[in-house]
């Protein structure tokens, strides 16, 4: 940590510098990536990702989400990994409020850029611009191909979704029944719009549990500029061999404000190994979130507020379903329904034979 906090100093040119080598690095890689390696193995770059449209109706206005997000993996041998994700979102709503045709603008951003560095089973380090390691929802959960609910946790806008900086992270086993991993990272001040992000240093540790199938982790970040705020969050999740269920669970507290949510998701299997039953899942979630004088975070509530909400999934087949939600917005600056319906496609595909 004390190595971050010097890099810190470093200032802008650092964001130019690690983004200039992964750029450089990426535009070389279509001869490199697909040469055979010293083990005899070819490797191939991989397009991945994800759509979505998935209509919004929050307060009797209706918002039509549509999102193309795809993944670019390029290895490089053994120890070397490019990956990239980018997303193109459009949020189409009336033009004249609840009447008249949709309009709206299509959202690019870059969201991550990044070049791995495998230096051996417990080290990989990071340059470019990577996921912010706070919590898991960001980094694990946040794909609309992922997620059990298409709405954002009120929480969400508390993390810094993208960083630009460095970042090392590993895991290792300490015990039989205990593994660990962490992450550390840097992050460098950056005002442009698609590349933006904080100057901040952070670290977050894991521990799982591979027989109860439990996961926590902790999670701690300190802002290098404006007020020096502490950040704090922690994350649970659960996966009981007896049941096909899962149980996650995520805390934050910032200097915009703190609240949490808890979300069950069950897939009806375990009520009938009937066809319709093995392909749908129940979701239900609830959170809360509590304001903090002063704060200026304009994506978060600016009250009091929490959230039940409760959501379908159907899966068609491995990467298709269809979805739907419904929750309800209680706060004292108003109440409104929310519900969702849509459906989410996972693509994955090589750019090339890879192969003995």
């Amino acid at each position: 940590m004390t190595v971050m906090f010097k890099a810190a100093r470093c200032g802008g040119w650092f964001t130019a510098l690690c983004l200039s080598l992964v750029i450089s690095v990426f535009l070389s890689v279509p001869a490199v990536a697909q040469a055979p390696d010293v083990s005899g193995t070819a490797t191939v770059p991989v397009v991945t990702g994800g759509a979505a449209f998935v209509p919004i109706v929050q307060g009797g206005q209706t918002t039509l989400v549509s999102i193309i997000s795809p993944v670019v993996l390029v290895p490089l041998g053994d120890k070397w990994l490019i990956e990239s994700r980018a997303a193109f979102e459009g949020d189409f709503v009336r033009r004249d409020g609840t009447t008249g045709p949709f309009g709206g603008e299509i959202q690019k951003s870059l969201e991550y850029l990044q070049l791995d560095y495998i230096a051996n089973p417990h080290l990989t380090v990071t340059v470019g611009r990577f996921l912010t390691p706070f919590s898991m929802y960001n980094e694990r959960l946040y794909p609309v191909w992922i997620r059990d609910l298409q709405n954002d946790p009120l929480i969400l806008p508390l993390e810094q979704s993208s960083s630009n900086g460095v970042m090392l992270r590993a895991g290792f086993s300490v015990a039989h029944d205990l593994n660990l991993n962490y992450a550390a990272y840097f992050s460098t001040l950056s005002t442009n719009e698609t590349l933006a992000s904080e100057r901040l240093a952070g670290g977050r540790i894991v521990a799982f549990f591979p027989n109860q199938r439990v996961e926590i982790g902790f999670s701690l970040e300190h802002l290098l500029q404006d007020t020096n705020a502490n950040r704090f969050g922690t994350h649970f999740e659960w996966q009981p061999r007896a049941l096909p269920l899962d149980i996650r669970s995520e805390y934050a507290d910032t200097e915009s404000g703190r609240g949490y949510w808890i979300e069950p998701a069950l897939r009806l299997s375990a009520v009938s190994p009937a066809r319709v039953f093995v392909h749908t899942q129940v979701v239900g979630r609830f959170q809360q979130f509590f304001t903090k004088p002063g704060a200026t975070n304009d994506d978060v509530p600016g009250a009091n507020t929490k959230e039940p909400e409760i959501g379908l999934n159907y899966y068609f087949m491995d990467g298709l379903r269809a979805t739907a939600s419904y929750g309800r917005l209680l706060s004292s600056d108003g109440n409104a329904n929310i519900w969702t319906s849509g459906i989410t496609y996972r693509f994955a595909f090589p750019l090339g034979r890879g192969g003995y």
